[in-house]
């Protein structure tokens, strides 16, 4: 670009400041320090913590351990999520319980061989402690997900400093109401990365994570497209993995790659050195695109983004038109409709340079881009839980 048309230094150094100052204001909503702890886990295992209006479970442990944790401090919840889980399915599938019971058992047994054993003996140890019986708590974790949603990562030119901003939007059935069985997980399994989801109570997989490495992860289900192919890993406990093992994009990828997958998903992943991709992958297939990468049938994809949505074309022209200015306080404004569909349940923006995470969760009546948003810094959550946890 001409030096002519660039602003002057003194006005990029405002908008830095401005920048600076929308992020503390965002962060201040609900930030760390207001972290309040509810309950603790008997064995030692757990926290079951509020930061402001929001719940936040923080397990440790072995499998066993964080699922015992998980059931005793949300035990009510659990049992709310699991009967709207059942109502939400049969409703959409015209199911009656034997029958719901019936479809999950099939998942079960083909995904079974693709799935690590630790993600079933944390499952089991969940439903034991919350009262539920281990079919049922099966049920709740590995039901086939539809998610019609929207993720997209940024980075140098597009955003403010050169930020990596990594933004998912969930768009599923407000009706349910699975938002009010929402929380804040924090995952610090033995031995493997400490991770957390913007997840529900009683499920232990992920659409919408990042890890202590920032590594952060989105998902975008492709409707009834795949559906069946479930001779694979289930794509809630794929992610989970990923956030488990892998510490950057490439390390992402090879587990993708390697792993037997269901259905068609799409994904967007980035981590703190600006890596990022978006796929879409089928149980046969791998559609991987770079930052910038343009693909037929596929509206413009800006320089250093990547991006999948339900509305594509809505989201390209919203990060054109704010290219080069994005921070957290404009790209919670470009998550809104038509971005964000009527029935968006959740949305989240990750900063995985600093671990941030600003979040808002669907109301009663309304849809999360319309919610306020709160803050967390998984860094601040890890310490905030070893420093409770010690004698």
């Amino acid at each position: 670009m001409n030096s002519l048309c660039q602003p002057p230094a003194y006005w990029r150094l405002f908008c830095w400041a401005a920048a600076v100052i929308g992020l503390c204001a965002t962060a201040l909503a609900a930030g760390p320090n207001d972290l309040k702890i509810v309950a603790r886990d008997p064995a030692g295992h757990g926290l079951l913590c509020r930061c402001g209006p929001k719940t936040i479970l923080m397990v440790s442990g072995t499998p066993e351990q964080m699922g015992a944790a998980h059931g005793t401090l949300l035990r009510q919840q659990v049992h709310q999520m699991y009967q709207r889980v059942q109502t939400s399915i049969r409703k959409d599938a015209h199911l009656d319980a034997a029958g719901l019971l019936k479809l999950t058992a099939q998942i079960q047994r083909r995904v079974g061989p693709y799935t690590p054993k630790r993600f079933f003996a944390e499952c089991d140890a969940l439903s034991k402690a919350a009262g539920l019986t281990k079919a049922d708590g099966r049920c709740l974790n590995f039901f086939t997900e539809q998610f019609h949603c929207s993720g997209v990562a940024l980075r140098g030119k597009a955003t403010i400093g050169g930020q990596v901003l990594h933004a998912r939007v969930l768009d599923f059935t407000t009706d349910a109401g699975f938002q009010k069985s929402a929380c804040v997980q924090v995952f610090m399994p033995k031995g493997r990365n400490a991770w957390m989801s913007l997840g529900y109570a009683g499920m232990i997989g992920t659409v919408t994570a990042m890890n202590e490495k920032g590594l952060a992860i989105g998902e975008k289900g492709n409707g009834d497209a795949g559906e069946g192919d479930w001779d694979g890993m289930s794509m809630t406990l794929l992610l989970r993995d990923i956030m488990e093992r892998a510490s950057s994009v490439d390390e992402a990828m090879q587990i993708l790659t390697n792993t037997p997958r269901t259905c068609d998903f799409c994904y967007v992943v980035s981590d703190k050195t600006g890596a990022m991709r978006a796929m879409r992958l089928t149980a046969k297939k791998m559609i991987v695109l770079k930052p910038g990468q343009q693909h037929a049938g596929w509206p413009h994809v800006p320089a250093d983004t990547v991006l999948i949505s339900m509305h594509p074309q809505e989201l390209s022209k919203a990060l054109q038109k704010a290219y080069g200015k994005i921070d957290v306080p404009r790209l919670i404004q470009i998550l809104k409709r038509p971005v964000a569909s009527d029935s968006n349940l959740h949305d989240a923006i990750f900063a995985p340079q600093t671990l941030d995470m600003w979040f808002a969760d669907a109301g009663n009546n309304t849809c999360a881009c319309d919610e306020p948003y709160a803050h967390v810094n998984l860094k601040q959550l890890i310490d905030s839980y070893r420093s409770a946890a010690k004698p």
